[in-house]
């Protein structure tokens, strides 16, 4: 209750304070939150609606973590002066319906809040958004939420109706067909699920800096938290339905691979390899075993992150020489030579190359497949090559050859940027030294 006190205090705080101080109380609440750790698979700090287990605090976290980073990214916000208090207001609403939706045990609350988090991003893209293509991005972002979560919500009606309480805790397995794609649609629409994904290249590519790593870091892991709680409905259902949608995932997630490698623009190409990671995670997820809940949990967090990093290094490319193609921003070596050790790191943490935490939630999630059927092993082993292969396509491609010789003049990286860069790699590849904790939750 404490956070979202805090985050209410600071709403008046934007109109009357410096851009950077909210971003630092935004550092101070992360590292608060993250003293308040509780190692148990039960939930803890409860009140009527709202309490914390393994699961909800990794995501919270993440959320802060992101959030923080986000204003650190949008300086151009700041010194341009482009409504930049209506900027960090949303952030804050945006982050004040995130730790509510992700902390509720409540699933009416969990889906009222849910719906709440959607505005603030379709802001941040219509409000922030480059191109005049943002408004479509905005409206697809929108529409396809809503026309999947209207079922949803005559879901939770039915499950009142049935069980009297819509308390996570209590729900017991349903055997029923129709409830299962009514409640889980809105959850693959959001992971998203291959089919219903293209939403999300088109919002990408259209949001500001902020936009995109709010989408890649949050937004694509509430399908995954949702299905973690709801998963417990479905337990029958599961057994003949969640075959046909892995096998749609794993085909899907090769498909995705093969489109990323011929993927000019270099917001797309990141866009695209979210599809095809949150796949993985998404048909760990309805294996419906241990490992695959480990992995799944792992991979979302550990995407969050590498995501995140790899759009702030697009929009570095593209403050710099004003574009997004690959081709343009060639042979960046030459100019910023030290910006190119961070497109090297987070392009080889996007592939799962050691010690990052990718690797470890990847490994997970292969083992879990692969248990559950030795099929999956081709598309797995297809995903996999193809995951390197994209990302060294986006690293080599950017970095060397000869630079654009229409770039007259740039500036060099700042200090904040490197700090923007450092905060996203060093969780990413210091967690795996304290993984055993993933594995508590359940």
């Amino acid at each position: 209750m404490m956070y979202i006190l805090s985050l209410l205090f600071l709403m008046p705080l934007v109109f009357y304070s410096n851009y950077w101080l909210v971003q630092l109380v935004f550092l101070f609440l992360s590292f608060m939150f993250m003293f308040k750790l509780n190692c148990s698979s039960f939930s803890f700090y409860l009140s009527y609606f709202f309490g914390i287990d393994l699961l909800s605090f990794t995501l919270i976290m993440l959320s802060f973590w992101i959030c923080m980073l986000m204003i650190l990214a949008s300086e151009d916000i700041y010194k341009t002066n482009y409504y930049w208090e209506i900027f960090l207001l949303t952030i804050i609403v945006l982050m004040f319906s995130l730790f509510l939706t992700f902390s509720s045990l409540n699933f009416f609350v969990f889906y009222l809040f849910f719906e709440v988090s959607i505005i603030p991003t379709l802001f941040l893209v219509i409000g922030w958004g480059n191109q005049p293509d943002r408004l479509m991005a905005g409206i697809y972002l929108l529409f396809y939420t809503l026309l999947a979560s209207l079922p949803m919500m005559v879901g939770i009606f039915y499950i009142y109706k049935s069980f009297f309480t819509l308390d996570f805790y209590f729900l017991k397995s349903v055997y029923n067909f129709f409830l299962y794609f009514g409640i889980n649609m809105v959850f693959f629409v959001k992971i998203p699920m291959f089919f219903i994904h293209l939403w999300l290249p088109k919002a990408h590519v259209e949001a500001p800096i902020s936009g995109s790593m709010i989408l890649a870091g949050i937004m694509l892991k509430l399908g995954g938290y949702g299905l973690f709680r709801t998963m417990k409905l479905f337990v029958e259902v599961n057994m003949f339905m969640n075959i046909y949608i892995i096998i749609i995932n794993l085909i899907g997630g090769m498909i995705i691979s093969m489109i990323c490698l011929r993927q000019s623009d270099m917001k797309s190409l990141i866009a695209y390899s979210s599809v095809s990671h949150m796949g993985l995670v998404l048909s760990g997820i309805l294996v419906m075993n241990l490992y695959g809940f480990w992995g799944a949990l792992v991979l979302m967090l550990a995407h969050g992150l590498c995501s995140s990093g790899l759009f702030c290094l697009a929009n570095m490319a593209y403050e710099r020489s004003q574009s997004r193609s690959i081709y343009i921003n060639k042979g960046m070596m030459n100019l910023f030579p030290s910006i190119s050790l961070w497109w090297f790191l987070l392009c080889s943490s996007n592939m799962a190359a050691p010690p990052s935490l990718n690797l470890f939630g990847e490994i997970l999630l292969m083992i879990s497949l692969v248990a559950f059927s030795k099929l999956a092993m081709f598309s797995l082993f297809f995903m996999a090559f193809y995951s390197a292969a994209y990302s060294l396509f986006l690293y080599s491609y950017t970095q060397h050859g000869s630079y654009y010789s229409g770039v007259y003049s740039t500036h060099c990286i700042y200090i904040r940027e490197y700090f923007l860069l450092f905060l996203h790699w060093v969780p990413l590849n210091l967690l795996i030294l304290n993984s055993d904790i993933f594995s508590v939750w359940i």
